[in-house]
């Protein structure tokens, strides 16, 4: 039996006529940007994240570095990020000319460590970005109370969150503001690159519209030095299709990993756990196994489609060669990249496949 590690098919196919209606709507109405099709996806997914303002734009890291660039974080400051994340929340700092400060995540739970975040704070730090990561929410509680006594700004990187909830509260409503990527493979994706910012304050929604317009309030009156990035007319109208449907689908992420969390009874392999108040959304469903490499092995012979989230940390990357931060700096992110994988998750998956994943994650031996 096949079972790719995502498949989009199940839900395009249930989705058909709407997506075909929504291409269609926009195709007739021959108008493509900065439409009624934008404005509405924009209204409707504040009023379910349950904030003021969403805006949108090109993509996930766009809207990281749009909320920094709104905020005037750039040369000489710093922010810290989890140590164990995509590489996009870094470089969204970096692209502003600020310093990426890495801070380690719980093993547990995989976001960063709240206890750690302090140490790490100086007379530079002007932000903590807090990621979901795999669709778990970081423990915003002791993050906003850090951010709150050194007057920083906390931005929720919710790229992998969609619907996600902690305490009884919608992520990207938790910060000062949040970036949402709606890449097609998110649990709410556009059939392209898209992405949008969730906020309660108007002066930064104004401030991101305008950034993300090349710096433009209104046409050809530029008082930003901004740039291109701006959710089109299409993508809005895919992403409105969708939206009414995120519950019931991360309902049945939620019923997948829930049969792996109860049925997967191997001591090798170590099952993700979820922190108390939360609503995982279950993204990525991340195992760890310190016999990767024979695992891999196995789920290859057996047709089942896995992911690695992510093999090199951020740190060992070339890209941050210039930080010199030595292999073993950060043990925990080092353990993670080194041994977490990725099982299949997606909408559609039958229980035939379902059953043959934990069949052969049991029957593992190393």
């Amino acid at each position: 039996m096949n079972v790719p590690f995502v498949s989009f098919r199940p839900l395009e196919k249930e989705l058909d006529s709407d997506l075909r209606g929504a291409f269609t709507r926009v195709y007739e109405n021959s108008w493509y940007i900065e439409g009624h099709e934008d404005e509405a996806f924009e209204k409707a997914f504040a009023e379910y994240c349950g904030t003021k303002y969403c805006v949108g734009c090109g993509n996930g890291l766009d809207s990281l570095m749009l909320i920094l660039r709104a905020y005037d974080i750039g040369e000489g400051d710093e922010v810290i990020v989890p140590s164990n994340t995509f590489i996009a929340t870094a470089l969204a700092v970096s692209y502003v000319g600020a310093t990426p400060v890495f801070v380690e995540p719980t093993l547990d739970y995989y976001n960063i460590d709240p206890s750690r975040i302090e140490e790490k704070v100086t007379d530079k730090t002007k932000a903590i970005m807090a990621v979901h990561l795999y669709g778990h929410p970081a423990d915003m509680d002791p993050i906003l109370e850090i951010a709150h006594k050194h007057g920083l700004k906390v931005i929720e990187d919710a790229a992998q969150a969609h619907g996600a909830l902690y305490k009884g509260k919608r992520v990207g409503s938790l910060g000062d503001a949040a970036g949402f990527s709606f890449y097609p493979g998110k649990n709410l994706g556009a059939l392209g690159d898209a992405g949008g910012v969730t906020t309660n304050d108007p002066d930064l929604a104004a401030k991101v519209r305008a950034l993300g317009n090349y710096g433009s309030d209104y046409k050809y009156h530029h008082i930003y030095k901004g740039q291109n990035s701006r959710l089109d007319e299409m993508q809005a109208a895919f992403l409105a299709a969708k939206l009414p449907h995120l519950d019931r689908m991360n309902q049945e992420r939620r019923r997948i990993a829930a049969r792996y969390l109860a049925e997967i009874r191997n001591p090798l392999i170590v099952l993700p756990k979820v922190e108390e108040g939360c609503e995982h959304v279950w993204h990525i469903f991340a195992i760890r196994c310190k016999q990767r490499d024979a695992l891999e092995e196995h789920l290859k012979k057996a047709d089942i489609g896995y992911n690695k989230h992510y093999p090199i940390p951020m740190h060992l990357q070339g890209a941050y060669a210039e930080l010199n931060i030595p292999k073993g700096a950060l043990p925990i992110a080092e353990e993670i990249s080194a041994t977490e994988l990725s099982l299949p998750m997606f909408y559609g998956m039958t229980e035939e496949q379902v059953d043959w994943v934990i069949e052969n994650l049991n029957n593992f031996m190393g």
